[in-house]
């Protein structure tokens, strides 16, 4: 716990925090006697909020130094110049909180949510030591998140303008449209981080790791790069893709109409290799069974509602992509990489085929922090997978093989079922 930071503030007990978590909560729940939570300049340093629905809550300029915050609901909550250091904030809900001038060095954001957050600079009003809240200085302070850990967390459009997050670790972090101008990332580790359209100008990612991170619609020109390793990173598609997309869907619909006159008209196709990010979500819901993408680059495709039955995606990219109710069964995915990916309510049981049944296979496929909630996986194999962090919560998986996976920080799974 920092001294420095807690002093001048009012120090609060665990048993009367909570007074004020179920007043608020009630507050939430449009229940009687509740009541929003303004706790403003108070210290709450080393204090359990772990699993508290704090949606909306004032708690501007406050101490939660080695706070133990495990999935906290902090929706739009005022946390202004706080300071959250240490503080232990894994799976939280930060969705467009107010995070200016606030301190997160060394925090565990693992898994949170920090969508539209803004970590922008902030004029603070610091206590003095021994007077409190009588008399206090004003100092502008940037957004401060140095060893921070992001892994795995969303921070898509997120405000991180002037902010400083050196050493920290954004292992792949969805930061789709993030705004990082200005900001320091000197040494960060940005390795599989998805960060199209970033706004990076000015900014500092001096002996930054960038391996395998996602950089198109990024200009990294005004930038300061030296010493970032960019190996494997994904870059724009060449000027001239556009009438390439157009063909692609062509292919693709020529091959809907094969799949639904039963091969009478149309054409099976295959997107083998192919580069197919340009078609954003303009396969959103067609009918494509039996389709070919194997080693193809799916990242951020939009293929919700889409009917796969059969799909050989075996090595393809599909990074960040949408396959919502997709209908996967029998479906290849054998070494390909699905990190962040949603496939919530989509389906992977076994595909039945001529008296026999063809089960989903995803031996190998990278599936870190993928989003699978509420997915039938019955019978699927997830064999040597990498599972890190992915999320299987209500969803079904019985019969489903996990032989070898890797299942660290993964929910939803019965682990107990899982081979060694």
């Amino acid at each position: 716990m920092s001294e420095n930071t807690s002093q001048g503030r009012a120090r609060l007990t665990q048993s009367q925090l909570e007074l004020l978590l179920i007043a608020h909560e009630r507050l939430i729940e449009g229940k009687p006697g509740g009541k929003r939570i303004t706790l403003r300049f108070v210290n709450l340093s080393g204090l359990d909020l772990s699993g508290r629905n704090l949606a909306e809550a004032d708690f501007s300029g406050s101490s939660f130094d080695g706070a133990v915050m495990l999935k906290v609901n902090l929706e739009r909550a005022n946390l202004f110049g706080c300071d959250l250091r240490n503080a232990d904030m894994r799976a939280a809900n930060l969705r467009r909180a107010d995070l200016r001038g606030a301190s997160l060095r060394g925090a565990n954001l693992a898994k949170a949510d920090l969508s539209q957050a803004d970590f922008r600079e902030g004029q603070i009003a610091i206590p003095h030591p021994s007077k409190g809240l009588s008399m206090m200085r004003h100092e502008a302070r940037s957004g401060e998140a140095d060893a921070a850990n992001f892994s795995g967390a969303t921070l898509d459009g997120s405000k991180m303008n002037g902010s400083t997050a050196c050493k920290a670790d954004f292992t792949d972090c969805s930061m789709r449209g993030v705004k990082l101008t200005g900001a320091n990332l000197k040494e960060a580790n940005l390795s599989g981080a998805l960060l199209q359209d970033a706004e990076i100008g000015g900014a500092n990612f001096e002996g930054a790791n960038l391996s395998g991170a996602v950089l198109t619609g990024v200009d990294t020109g005004g930038a300061r790069m030296g010493g970032a390793n960019l190996s494997g990173a994904l870059r724009d598609r060449p000027a001239d893709a556009g009438a390439h997309d157009a063909d692609l869907l062509q292919r693709a619909q020529a091959h809907e109409l094969w799949c639904r006159s039963g091969g009478r008209y149309g054409q099976h196709t295959a997107f083998d290799n192919q580069d197919l990010r340009g078609l954003g979500a303009q396969l959103k819901g067609m009918l494509l069974t039996a389709l070919s993408a194997r080693n193809a680059c799916c990242v951020g495709l939009d293929l919700a509602g889409c009917e796969l039955q059969g799909i050989n995606f075996e090595g393809a990219d599909l990074r960040g992509a949408n396959l919502n109710a997709a209908d996967l069964r029998g479906a290849r995915l054998a070494g390909a990489n699905l990190t962040k990916t949603s496939l919530r309510q989509a389906k992977l049981s076994p595909l039945p085929v001529g008296g026999r049944s063809a089960p989903t296979v995803c031996t190998g496929a990278r599936m870190r922090y993928v989003k699978a909630q509420g997915a039938d996986c019955a019978g699927a194999v997830f064999d040597e997978a990498d599972l890190h962090g992915a999320n299987f919560e209500d969803a079904v998986t019985t019969g489903a093989s996990w032989k070898h996976a890797i299942l660290d920080g993964a929910v939803g799974i019965e682990i107990g079922k899982a081979a060694a």
